[in-house]
Protein backbone atom coordinates (compact mmCIF):
# COMPACT_ATOMS: atom_id res chain seq x y z
CA UNK A 1 0.00 0.00 0.00
CA UNK A 2 1.42 3.17 -0.72
CA UNK A 3 2.04 6.10 1.43
CA UNK A 4 -1.24 8.36 1.40
CA UNK A 5 -3.33 5.73 -0.03
CA UNK A 6 -6.75 5.31 1.48
CA UNK A 7 -6.11 2.43 4.42
CA UNK A 8 -8.70 -0.42 3.33
CA UNK A 9 -8.03 -3.14 6.24
CA UNK A 10 -6.08 -5.88 6.89
CA UNK A 11 -5.84 -8.19 3.58
CA UNK A 12 -4.58 -5.62 1.39
CA UNK A 13 -2.18 -4.43 3.61
CA UNK A 14 -0.48 -7.86 4.25
CA UNK A 15 -2.30 -9.86 1.36
CA UNK A 16 1.53 -11.18 0.57
CA UNK A 17 1.00 -13.36 3.77
CA UNK A 18 -2.50 -14.14 3.89
CA UNK A 19 -3.92 -16.58 1.77
CA UNK A 20 -5.69 -14.78 -0.49
CA UNK A 21 -5.49 -14.23 -4.50
CA UNK A 22 -5.59 -11.22 -6.98
CA UNK A 23 -8.88 -12.58 -7.90
CA UNK A 24 -10.39 -13.03 -4.47
CA UNK A 25 -13.40 -10.53 -3.57
CA UNK A 26 -12.92 -8.84 -0.45
CA UNK A 27 -15.43 -8.45 2.90
CA UNK A 28 -13.80 -5.67 5.10
CA UNK A 29 -14.65 -3.13 7.62
CA UNK A 30 -11.72 -1.77 7.10
CA UNK A 31 -10.30 -3.53 10.02
CA UNK A 32 -6.74 -3.33 11.88
CA UNK A 33 -4.43 -0.75 11.87
CA UNK A 34 -4.79 0.35 15.44
CA UNK A 35 -3.04 2.51 18.00
CA UNK A 36 -0.17 0.75 19.67
CA UNK A 37 -0.40 3.93 22.85
CA UNK A 38 2.81 3.76 25.71
CA UNK A 39 1.67 3.60 28.88
CA UNK A 40 3.68 6.22 29.69
CA UNK A 41 2.43 6.98 33.38
CA UNK A 42 2.01 3.13 34.36
CA UNK A 43 5.71 3.21 33.46
CA UNK A 44 6.59 6.06 35.65
CA UNK A 45 4.80 4.40 38.36
CA UNK A 46 6.21 0.79 37.87
CA UNK A 47 9.73 1.97 36.72
CA UNK A 48 12.75 -0.63 36.26
CA UNK A 49 13.29 0.61 32.91
CA UNK A 50 10.29 -0.82 31.88
CA UNK A 51 8.59 0.29 28.27
CA UNK A 52 5.01 -1.20 28.14
CA UNK A 53 2.78 -0.40 25.19
CA UNK A 54 -1.13 -1.56 25.01
CA UNK A 55 -2.30 -2.70 21.10
CA UNK A 56 -6.02 -1.35 21.38
CA UNK A 57 -7.79 -3.88 19.55
CA UNK A 58 -11.46 -1.96 21.01
CA UNK A 59 -10.74 0.58 18.12
CA UNK A 60 -11.64 -2.22 15.46
CA UNK A 61 -15.20 -1.37 13.41
CA UNK A 62 -17.36 -3.70 16.12
CA UNK A 63 -14.80 -2.71 19.40
CA UNK A 64 -12.88 -6.09 19.40
CA UNK A 65 -10.05 -8.08 18.31
CA UNK A 66 -12.35 -10.62 16.27
CA UNK A 67 -12.64 -8.14 13.40
CA UNK A 68 -9.17 -9.41 12.34
CA UNK A 69 -10.13 -13.03 11.69
CA UNK A 70 -13.74 -12.32 10.49
CA UNK A 71 -12.40 -10.71 7.83
CA UNK A 72 -10.41 -13.44 6.61
CA UNK A 73 -13.17 -16.07 8.06
CA UNK A 74 -16.26 -14.33 5.50
CA UNK A 75 -13.89 -13.94 2.70
CA UNK A 76 -13.12 -17.21 2.31
CA UNK A 77 -16.46 -18.37 3.36
CA UNK A 78 -17.81 -16.28 0.59
CA UNK A 79 -15.08 -17.21 -2.08
CA UNK A 80 -16.04 -20.61 -1.45
CA UNK A 81 -20.08 -20.34 -2.39
CA UNK A 82 -21.04 -20.50 1.18
CA UNK A 83 -24.61 -18.58 2.19
CA UNK A 84 -24.32 -17.99 5.91
CA UNK A 85 -22.06 -18.50 8.89
CA UNK A 86 -22.26 -19.76 12.67
CA UNK A 87 -20.53 -19.27 15.53
CA UNK A 88 -20.79 -19.87 19.43
CA UNK A 89 -20.10 -16.69 21.48
CA UNK A 90 -19.71 -14.76 24.61
CA UNK A 91 -20.98 -11.59 22.32
CA UNK A 92 -17.29 -10.02 20.82
CA UNK A 93 -17.69 -13.04 18.06
CA UNK A 94 -21.08 -12.37 17.47
CA UNK A 95 -20.81 -9.00 17.44
CA UNK A 96 -17.99 -8.98 14.35
CA UNK A 97 -20.03 -12.34 13.00
CA UNK A 98 -23.24 -10.42 12.27
CA UNK A 99 -21.57 -7.28 11.41
CA UNK A 100 -18.94 -8.76 8.45
CA UNK A 101 -22.43 -11.19 7.29
CA UNK A 102 -24.26 -8.06 6.70
CA UNK A 103 -21.01 -6.95 5.05
CA UNK A 104 -21.00 -9.34 2.52
CA UNK A 105 -25.12 -10.07 2.05
CA UNK A 106 -25.22 -13.64 4.17
CA UNK A 107 -26.81 -14.60 6.59
CA UNK A 108 -25.72 -15.07 10.16
CA UNK A 109 -26.40 -17.40 12.63
CA UNK A 110 -25.03 -17.02 16.54
CA UNK A 111 -25.88 -18.92 19.48
CA UNK A 112 -25.24 -16.98 22.94
CA UNK A 113 -25.35 -18.41 26.46
CA UNK A 114 -28.33 -17.02 28.14
CA UNK A 115 -27.71 -14.41 31.19
CA UNK A 116 -23.77 -14.35 30.19
CA UNK A 117 -23.68 -12.06 27.81
CA UNK A 118 -22.94 -8.10 28.25
CA UNK A 119 -25.72 -6.01 26.17
CA UNK A 120 -23.70 -3.76 24.65
CA UNK A 121 -22.41 -6.60 22.45
CA UNK A 122 -25.75 -8.80 22.41
CA UNK A 123 -26.99 -5.22 20.61
CA UNK A 124 -24.20 -5.34 17.63
CA UNK A 125 -25.37 -8.84 16.94
CA UNK A 126 -28.98 -7.79 17.42
CA UNK A 127 -28.94 -4.59 14.98
CA UNK A 128 -26.47 -5.98 12.76
CA UNK A 129 -29.52 -8.81 11.31
CA UNK A 130 -27.75 -11.78 12.96
CA UNK A 131 -30.19 -14.88 13.80
CA UNK A 132 -29.52 -14.54 17.72
CA UNK A 133 -30.14 -17.89 19.30
CA UNK A 134 -29.81 -17.98 23.20
CA UNK A 135 -29.09 -21.33 24.91
CA UNK A 136 -29.76 -22.88 27.90
CA UNK A 137 -25.97 -23.57 28.63
CA UNK A 138 -22.57 -21.41 28.58
CA UNK A 139 -19.73 -21.06 25.55
CA UNK A 140 -18.84 -24.38 25.58
CA UNK A 141 -22.46 -25.54 25.45
CA UNK A 142 -23.18 -23.57 22.41
CA UNK A 143 -19.91 -24.51 20.72
CA UNK A 144 -20.45 -27.62 20.47
CA UNK A 145 -23.70 -27.08 19.13
CA UNK A 146 -22.17 -25.39 16.32
CA UNK A 147 -19.72 -27.77 15.68
CA UNK A 148 -22.55 -30.61 15.33
CA UNK A 149 -24.95 -28.36 13.61
CA UNK A 150 -22.49 -27.36 11.06
CA UNK A 151 -22.19 -31.18 10.33
CA UNK A 152 -25.41 -31.43 9.06
CA UNK A 153 -26.53 -27.76 7.47
CA UNK A 154 -25.16 -25.45 5.00
CA UNK A 155 -23.17 -23.12 7.30
CA UNK A 156 -19.64 -21.91 7.95
CA UNK A 157 -18.24 -21.96 11.19
CA UNK A 158 -16.61 -18.83 12.18
CA UNK A 159 -15.10 -19.25 15.16
CA UNK A 160 -11.31 -19.52 15.86
CA UNK A 161 -11.66 -23.53 14.87
CA UNK A 162 -11.72 -22.15 11.31
CA UNK A 163 -8.14 -21.37 10.44
CA UNK A 164 -8.67 -18.47 8.43
CA UNK A 165 -9.38 -16.66 11.79
CA UNK A 166 -5.94 -17.04 13.12
CA UNK A 167 -4.50 -15.29 10.38
CA UNK A 168 -6.38 -12.65 10.25
CA UNK A 169 -5.40 -12.70 13.92
CA UNK A 170 -1.91 -12.85 13.35
CA UNK A 171 -1.44 -9.62 11.66
CA UNK A 172 -1.54 -8.00 14.91
CA UNK A 173 1.55 -9.08 15.45
CA UNK A 174 2.73 -7.12 12.43
CA UNK A 175 1.67 -4.15 13.08
CA UNK A 176 3.35 -4.23 16.27
CA UNK A 177 6.31 -4.68 14.97
CA UNK A 178 6.07 -2.57 12.22
CA UNK A 179 5.23 0.14 14.65
CA UNK A 180 8.33 -0.62 16.93
CA UNK A 181 10.95 -1.45 14.28
CA UNK A 182 11.14 -4.91 16.34
CA UNK A 183 9.63 -7.51 18.24
CA UNK A 184 8.80 -6.88 21.92
CA UNK A 185 10.94 -9.11 24.98
CA UNK A 186 7.40 -9.81 26.56
CA UNK A 187 3.65 -10.11 24.69
CA UNK A 188 0.68 -10.26 27.36
CA UNK A 189 -2.48 -11.50 26.29
CA UNK A 190 -5.95 -12.25 27.48
CA UNK A 191 -7.06 -16.03 26.85
CA UNK A 192 -10.33 -17.46 26.41
CA UNK A 193 -10.69 -19.44 23.77
CA UNK A 194 -7.30 -19.17 23.04
CA UNK A 195 -7.21 -18.59 19.29
CA UNK A 196 -5.25 -15.08 20.07
CA UNK A 197 -2.32 -16.33 21.19
CA UNK A 198 -2.04 -18.95 18.97
CA UNK A 199 -2.09 -16.10 15.99
CA UNK A 200 -0.13 -13.43 17.43
CA UNK A 201 2.49 -16.11 17.99
CA UNK A 202 2.36 -17.26 14.24
CA UNK A 203 2.44 -13.51 13.29
CA UNK A 204 5.53 -12.85 15.28
CA UNK A 205 7.39 -16.25 13.86
CA UNK A 206 6.76 -15.27 10.35
CA UNK A 207 7.79 -11.89 10.50
CA UNK A 208 11.10 -13.18 12.02
CA UNK A 209 11.02 -16.13 9.42
CA UNK A 210 10.71 -19.20 11.33
CA UNK A 211 8.00 -22.13 11.46
CA UNK A 212 5.76 -21.65 14.37
CA UNK A 213 4.61 -24.54 16.41
CA UNK A 214 1.19 -23.20 16.53
CA UNK A 215 0.98 -24.01 12.63
CA UNK A 216 -2.59 -24.73 12.01
CA UNK A 217 -3.49 -25.04 8.70
CA UNK A 218 -2.33 -26.36 5.16
CA UNK A 219 -0.98 -22.83 4.31
CA UNK A 220 1.16 -22.05 7.64
CA UNK A 221 3.40 -25.63 7.97
CA UNK A 222 7.04 -25.26 7.18
CA UNK A 223 7.50 -21.66 6.35
CA UNK A 224 4.11 -20.58 5.06
CA UNK A 225 4.10 -19.65 1.35
CA UNK A 226 1.75 -16.57 2.04
CA UNK A 227 5.44 -15.29 4.33
CA UNK A 228 7.88 -12.54 2.57
CA UNK A 229 11.16 -11.75 4.09
CA UNK A 230 11.73 -11.51 7.63
CA UNK A 231 11.39 -8.05 9.43
CA UNK A 232 12.45 -8.77 12.83
CA UNK A 233 15.29 -10.44 14.35
CA UNK A 234 13.67 -12.26 17.48
CA UNK A 235 10.28 -13.41 19.13
CA UNK A 236 8.51 -12.31 22.27
CA UNK A 237 7.56 -14.80 25.28
CA UNK A 238 4.28 -14.94 25.29
CA UNK A 239 2.45 -14.29 28.94
CA UNK A 240 -1.36 -16.06 28.56
CA UNK A 241 -3.83 -14.57 31.43
CA UNK A 242 -6.83 -16.29 32.74
CA UNK A 243 -9.47 -15.45 34.90
CA UNK A 244 -9.54 -17.33 37.71
CA UNK A 245 -13.09 -18.63 37.46
CA UNK A 246 -12.08 -19.66 34.52
CA UNK A 247 -8.67 -20.58 33.99
CA UNK A 248 -8.30 -24.28 32.17
CA UNK A 249 -4.36 -23.66 31.44
CA UNK A 250 -3.38 -22.23 35.00
CA UNK A 251 -5.44 -25.84 36.28
CA UNK A 252 -4.19 -28.06 33.44
CA UNK A 253 -7.81 -29.49 32.95
CA UNK A 254 -10.62 -28.02 31.45
CA UNK A 255 -13.21 -26.12 33.74
CA UNK A 256 -17.21 -27.17 33.36
CA UNK A 257 -18.69 -24.22 35.10
CA UNK A 258 -16.40 -20.99 34.24
CA UNK A 259 -17.30 -17.85 36.00
CA UNK A 260 -15.90 -14.64 35.85
CA UNK A 261 -16.88 -10.55 35.54
CA UNK A 262 -14.88 -11.08 32.24
CA UNK A 263 -17.14 -12.29 30.46
CA UNK A 264 -15.07 -12.62 26.93
CA UNK A 265 -12.90 -15.03 28.63
CA UNK A 266 -15.63 -17.05 30.39
CA UNK A 267 -14.52 -20.32 29.15
CA UNK A 268 -13.89 -23.57 30.10
CA UNK A 269 -12.83 -25.84 27.10
CA UNK A 270 -10.74 -23.66 24.83
CA UNK A 271 -10.80 -25.06 21.38
CA UNK A 272 -7.21 -23.70 20.63
CA UNK A 273 -5.70 -25.51 23.65
CA UNK A 274 -3.12 -27.79 21.91
CA UNK A 275 -2.15 -24.45 19.88
CA UNK A 276 -1.80 -21.96 23.06
CA UNK A 277 0.12 -24.73 24.84
CA UNK A 278 2.66 -24.59 21.88
CA UNK A 279 2.88 -21.01 22.08
CA UNK A 280 3.61 -20.43 25.59
CA UNK A 281 5.87 -23.53 25.61
CA UNK A 282 8.13 -22.21 22.35
CA UNK A 283 8.40 -19.05 23.57
CA UNK A 284 9.60 -19.39 27.12
CA UNK A 285 6.48 -17.67 28.64
CA UNK A 286 3.54 -18.56 31.27
CA UNK A 287 0.38 -18.67 31.75
CA UNK A 288 -0.91 -17.00 35.21
CA UNK A 289 -4.61 -15.97 36.54
CA UNK A 290 -6.00 -12.95 38.27
CA UNK A 291 -9.11 -12.39 40.40
CA UNK A 292 -11.86 -11.00 39.67
CA UNK A 293 -11.30 -7.85 41.74
CA UNK A 294 -7.58 -7.42 39.98
CA UNK A 295 -9.18 -7.42 36.95
CA UNK A 296 -11.39 -4.77 37.96
CA UNK A 297 -8.96 -2.94 39.74
CA UNK A 298 -6.80 -2.73 36.26
CA UNK A 299 -9.51 -1.95 34.51
CA UNK A 300 -10.20 1.03 36.75
CA UNK A 301 -6.52 1.83 36.83
CA UNK A 302 -5.92 2.03 33.07
CA UNK A 303 -8.78 4.23 32.49
CA UNK A 304 -8.09 6.88 35.22
CA UNK A 305 -4.13 6.62 34.68
CA UNK A 306 -3.96 6.42 31.13
CA UNK A 307 -7.44 7.39 29.91
CA UNK A 308 -7.44 3.76 28.13
CA UNK A 309 -11.29 2.27 28.62
CA UNK A 310 -11.18 -1.76 27.62
CA UNK A 311 -13.55 -4.35 28.91
CA UNK A 312 -12.69 -6.27 31.68
CA UNK A 313 -11.23 -9.42 29.73
CA UNK A 314 -8.87 -6.89 27.52
CA UNK A 315 -7.71 -5.52 31.72
CA UNK A 316 -6.24 -8.94 32.74
CA UNK A 317 -3.25 -8.74 30.19
CA UNK A 318 -2.37 -5.14 31.55
CA UNK A 319 -2.81 -6.64 35.19
CA UNK A 320 -1.13 -9.92 34.55
CA UNK A 321 2.06 -8.33 33.21
CA UNK A 322 2.19 -5.50 36.06
CA UNK A 323 2.01 -8.90 38.74
CA UNK A 324 4.68 -10.41 36.52
CA UNK A 325 7.21 -7.47 36.57
CA UNK A 326 6.80 -7.42 40.54
CA UNK A 327 6.83 -11.40 41.10
CA UNK A 328 10.46 -10.83 38.94
CA UNK A 329 9.08 -13.25 35.76
CA UNK A 330 10.00 -10.05 33.46
CA UNK A 331 13.05 -8.55 33.65
CA UNK A 332 14.02 -5.00 34.22
CA UNK A 333 14.17 -3.28 31.14
CA UNK A 334 11.63 -5.54 28.94
CA UNK A 335 9.81 -3.95 26.05
CA UNK A 336 6.21 -5.34 26.51
CA UNK A 337 3.10 -5.31 24.88
CA UNK A 338 0.07 -5.98 25.82
CA UNK A 339 -3.56 -6.78 23.71
CA UNK A 340 -6.40 -4.60 24.69
CA UNK A 341 -9.22 -7.22 22.98
CA UNK A 342 -12.01 -5.26 23.52
CA UNK A 343 -13.49 -1.36 23.92
CA UNK A 344 -15.06 -0.80 27.41
CA UNK A 345 -18.14 0.51 25.87
CA UNK A 346 -18.88 -3.52 25.06
CA UNK A 347 -20.10 -3.87 29.37
CA UNK A 348 -20.86 -0.72 30.28
CA UNK A 349 -22.64 -1.97 33.32
CA UNK A 350 -19.59 -3.27 34.61
CA UNK A 351 -17.78 -0.34 34.31
CA UNK A 352 -20.62 2.23 35.82
CA UNK A 353 -21.07 -0.32 38.96
CA UNK A 354 -17.28 0.07 40.00
CA UNK A 355 -16.80 3.80 39.15
CA UNK A 356 -15.86 5.91 42.38
CA UNK A 357 -17.39 9.07 41.25
CA UNK A 358 -21.13 9.84 41.74
CA UNK A 359 -22.91 11.73 39.73
CA UNK A 360 -23.40 15.64 41.43
CA UNK A 361 -26.93 16.27 40.89
CA UNK A 362 -27.28 20.25 41.55
CA UNK A 363 -30.02 23.20 40.36
CA UNK A 364 -28.81 24.27 37.10
CA UNK A 365 -27.73 27.59 38.44
CA UNK A 366 -23.88 29.36 38.40
CA UNK A 367 -22.66 29.14 41.90
CA UNK A 368 -24.41 25.95 42.44
CA UNK A 369 -21.59 24.86 39.62
CA UNK A 370 -19.09 26.69 41.07
CA UNK A 371 -19.17 24.88 44.27
CA UNK A 372 -19.70 21.72 42.86
CA UNK A 373 -16.31 22.18 41.06
CA UNK A 374 -14.77 23.62 44.01
CA UNK A 375 -15.77 21.11 46.13
CA UNK A 376 -13.91 18.52 43.93
CA UNK A 377 -10.80 20.09 42.95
Amino acid sequence: MSVGAHYQGIIERYRDRLPVEASTSIISLAEGNTPLIRLENIERKIGRGIELYAKIEGQNPTGSFKDRGMTMAVTQAVAEGSKAIICASTGNTSASAAAYAARAGIRAFVLIPQGNIALGKLAQAMIEGACVIQIKGNFDDGMQLVKDVASAAPVTIVNSINPYRLQGQKTAAFEIIDALGRAPDVHGIPVGNAGNISAYWTGYSEYAAVSPATASCSFCTDVCRYQAAAKAQSRPRMFGYQAAGAAPFVRGEMVDEPETVATAIRIGRPQSWDLAWAAVRESGGAVASLTDDEILQTQRMLADTEGVFCEPASAISIGGVLRDIDNGNIAEGSLITCTLTGHGLKDPDTAIKQSEGAVIEIPAELDAVKSAILDNL
